[in-house]
């Protein structure tokens, strides 16, 4: 149903190559990438208090093609389940309307991959070695995009060397997350087939959903900002099990930023000027660009950024790190999305 060579060699093209620099250049970044993944893995360590064993996922540095490859295979193997729930419902295709519409759907999501992949700086892919039926081989992958670390760091100014270590922080934090605490694949994984496996199938309420999808696209071209295509996902069971996934994926994206914010200046002499930076360069955005994030969900991601961060700081404020890390004893410490928002009620409710 999707021509996936189609849609990554149209990422690919939309893409861009990136800032211009030399193969030493280049070849330094690499070398300094990796030596960052390594070095970060006993920062983390030491400021979380989570064991979580060296080297159990590769650590990939890529250019935006090789990064638009890894997604194609992770968004080939999520949506796999509603694939079959389709083709169960409607029946083998004509081999004319297959490969007519596996082509314009390969068009659409290399549209998507083509302008994520000049944003995103890194990336941990928590489900890469897992196969169909769930057996686990690596603890996952961590992905590093040097052409956009380069181009990101050459916009804001900032020192090369300090800000890939800051981006190396985030990412390991997360395979620590992951190695650390063995469920939250599984517990994820569910989550999301459990979200797949409730949309709809029926041709008609399929169309009703593509036409109310329409109007609130133009919505947000209005500047509405209240509106969200998530909410299209309407049955309160999908409704309960996004509120799940948004809480779990804040409270993951929210400690690892606080994680890479405080390793403190002795490691990263300008962390906090990157920080302000980074936080400035994520406002000034082209009207353009702000619409595409609000369609295809960006800004919830960074809101994601910035209510775990202050949900963890929040907790850390009343109970210290050995108390918040009761978050990742068992998924019924999972703070809800309304914890997340209210520290003190998930310290309440866990440490009693």
């Amino acid at each position: 149903m999707i021509d996936w060579d189609l849609a990554v060699s149209a990422a690919s093209r939309m893409s861009g190559a990136g800032p211009s620099i030399t193969r030493d250049e280049a070849e330094a970044v690499v070398a300094e990438l990796r030596e960052g993944a390594e070095r970060s893995t006993p920062l983390v360590r030491d400021y979380t208090g989570l064991a979580a064993g060296s080297r159990t996922a590769p650590v990939l540095v890529v250019d935006r093609p090789g990064w638009i490859r890894a997604n194609a295979d992770g968004f080939a193997e999520v949506i796999a389940p509603l694939v079959d729930k389709l083709q169960t419902r409607k029946g083998a295709p004509s081999p004319m309307a297959e490969a007519v519409g596996s082509r314009i759907t390969g068009l659409e999501v290399g549209a998507l991959l083509g302008f994520m992949s000049s944003r995103v700086l890194g990336q941990f892919d928590p489900f890469y070695g897992l196969d169909s039926t769930g057996e686990s081989g690596p603890a996952g992958r961590l992905l590093l995009v040097a052409p956009n670390i380069v181009h990101a760091e050459r916009e804001m100014g900032v020192d090369p060397r300090d800000f890939r270590l800051w981006v190396c922080l985030h990412e390991e934090t997360h395979r620590v997350q992951f190695t650390a605490v063995p469920w939250m694949r599984d517990h994820i994984r569910g989550e999301i087939e459990a979200l797949v496996g409730e949309i709809e199938v029926d041709p008609g309420k399929l169309a009703a959903m593509v036409g109310e999808g329409v109007k609130r696209v133009g919505d947000i071209l209005r500047g509405d900002d209240d509106v969200s295509l998530l909410d299209l996902f309407s049955s309160a069971h999908q409704r309960e099990v996004l509120d799940r996934i948004t809480a779990v994926m804040s409270l993951l994206e929210g400690h690892a930023d606080v994680v890479m914010d405080g390793v403190g200046p002795e490691v990263i002499p300008t962390v906090k000027d990157i920080r302000r930076r980074f936080t400035e360069r994520r406002k000034g955005t082209s009207y353009l660009d702000r619409v595409l994030r609000k369609l295809l969900g960006l800004d919830a991601k960074m809101a994601q950024y910035r209510d775990g961060a202050a949900f963890t700081r929040g907790v850390l404020d009343q109970v210290g790190m050995e108390g918040f890390n009761a978050v990742w004893a068992e998924p019924a410490n999972l703070p809800s999305r309304v914890e997340i928002a209210d520290p003190a009620a998930w310290v309440r409710r866990v440490h009693g």
